[in-house]
């Protein structure tokens, strides 16, 4: 990923701050004559304060999983290339919902103790500042329990749903969409099976009773959006735009039924292109899954769908695809343009909030003001229960996801509609298509958003977004002087 040198700058500063945690960290365990245990770490994020790792940065992961069945843990190996930014005598990786067999740090067999959802590596040799090292696990991933995210069990086999914090439950790595790296899957399962990744397939091999798939991405991903799906699934293919290679998985039972939303998907990304650019990546799909989890979600090529909103009766055509374009749209926003730190969730989820209303209104009528002027009427309400959009409150312990209120969906999305407003139409796509496109295959903040709508709109923009961003108010909305908030009941 690129970054500015101001940027570049931030981060070197950033890395010393944590290499200082990471120093005082292992001098706690080293110095002391009862070494107190190793407390896991994190990148600082307001939050989730223990995800991410200090003191490197991830460019590569190689992942193997062992399928048997979706009620037994799969054996894995996972292997990570990275760059330390500060000397490592030790350093931790995020990790839990699996055992951990062994660890080896640039082919030498390595220490390792678990600490909260995090596992403290401690190398057989410290690795210096700037080094490149790889890392190599070796451990189950297990997709059984309740719990928060990670494998979700379907009716024929198994599908990841990682958002927010839910990698870490399938793999060890850095568990944070700050530290995007490249991503291939090796996944061996019975061979009357199908396993799709996010990516590009890389070929197969069937040796006896299993199949062994890979799978490459092209671009960086963040852990949150990883993905492979294992079934009994077809896996229908065509083009898209510009000869886009476009694959969904649906199960191989309901493909002609479904078919009538597949086909869809080429003029939802011609539509997608014509608001904002190319596509950014090497594929797309829809994952369709025989599964309950009560939401869809974008995983990098290939968005995660309930069967049930496809089959069930009582959800109009207009509003399934205006959900297909919310996912579809986070490819853009929120998959190659990555929120640096969670606060910055808004991005993802009012940009698609935005899209798929827009979409609503040009294909079914429903008007995007109307929308807007709802969505104004319920945000001091949504301020009041989820803090403002770009400083949504802490997660309810327990319910992690709970970061997704509405507070950054249409709440989001009422911000874009307040600064388009402001600045005029023309000057509000000319933002959206730069935004993408400078921030493409990294990550970004609320105040990069912040300082290019100052750029592309020739005026300063920062007194002006600041309270709809961050006050616990609804600023007054230009151009709908009658708008008003409701009072939230007693």
């Amino acid at each position: 990923m690129s970054h500015s040198p101001e940027r570049s700058s931030r981060r070197r500063r950033s890395a010393r701050r944590r290499a200082a945690l990471v120093v005082a960290a292992a001098s706690l365990v080293l110095g002391a004559a009862a070494p107190p245990v190793p407390g896991a770490l994190g990148v600082g994020d307001r939050l989730f304060p223990h995800l991410g790792n200090p003191g490197y940065d991830i460019a590569a992961y190689d992942i193997s999983f062992g399928y048997r069945a979706n009620n037994q843990p799969l054996d894995a190996v996972t292997r990570i290339v990275a760059r330390a930014t500060a000397p490592l005598e030790r350093f931790n990786l995020d990790f839990t919902h699996g055992t951990i067999s062994a660890i080896e740090v640039n082919g030498a067999a390595a220490q390792f103790v678990a600490a909260g959802e995090d596992v403290v590596v401690t190398p057989a040799r410290a690795v210096p500042s700037g080094g490149s090292f790889t890392v190599t696990v070796r451990h189950t991933s297990d997709p059984r329990g309740e719990g928060e995210g990670g494998w979700v069990a379907t009716s024929d086999g198994l599908v990841m749903a990682n958002q927010a914090d839910a990698g870490h439950r399938v793999f060890p790595g850095s568990d944070h969409p700050s530290d995007k790296a490249m991503f291939t899957f090796r996944v061996t399962a019975p061979k009357e099976l199908t396993v799709v990744a996010n990516g590009l397939s890389a070929g197969r091999e069937t040796s006896g009773e299993n199949t062994t798939w890979t799978y490459r991405t092209l671009h960086p991903m963040a852990t949150e959006l990883a993905q492979v799906a294992i079934g009994r699934s077809a896996v229908p293919e065509r083009s898209g735009p510009g000869g886009l290679k476009l694959r969904d998985v649906v199960p191989a039972a309901d493909q002609k039924e479904l078919e009538r939303w597949t086909a869809r998907t080429p003029d939802h990304v011609a539509w997608m292109e014509k608001k904002v650019g190319s596509y950014p990546f090497e594929s797309y799909g829809v994952l369709i899954a025989d599964a309950s989890t009560g939401f869809e979600l974008e995983t990098q090529t290939l968005s995660l769908f309930e069967r049930d909103i496809f089959t069930k009766a009582g959800f109009p055509a207009w509003y399934i695809e205006s959900v297909m374009v919310h996912e579809l749209s986070h490819q853009w926003f929120g998959d190659s343009v990555s929120p640096r730190v969670w606060s910055d969730l808004w991005l993802n989820e009012g940009h698609a909030t935005w899209y798929e209303a827009q979409y609503a209104e040009e294909r079914s009528g429903r008007k995007l003001v109307d929308r807007m002027r709802a969505a104004y009427e319920l945000s001091d309400r949504m301020r009041a229960d989820g803090g403002p959009p770009a400083a949504p409150i802490k997660p309810v312990p327990g319910k992690k996801i709970s970061i997704f209120r509405p507070v950054v969906y249409d709440g989001g999305a009422l911000v874009l509609y307040a600064l388009r407003q402001r600045i005029g139409a023309p000057a509000f796509d000319r933002l959206e298509r730069a935004w993408v496109q400078r921030h493409r295959d990294s990550t970004a903040s609320t105040a990069d958003f912040v300082a290019l709508a100052t750029e592309v709109s020739g005026q300063d923009q920062s007194a002006f977004l600041r309270p709809w961003l961050y006050g616990q108010k609804t600023p007054p909305m230009p151009g709908h002087p009658d708008w008003k908030t409701a009072a939230k009941p007693a």
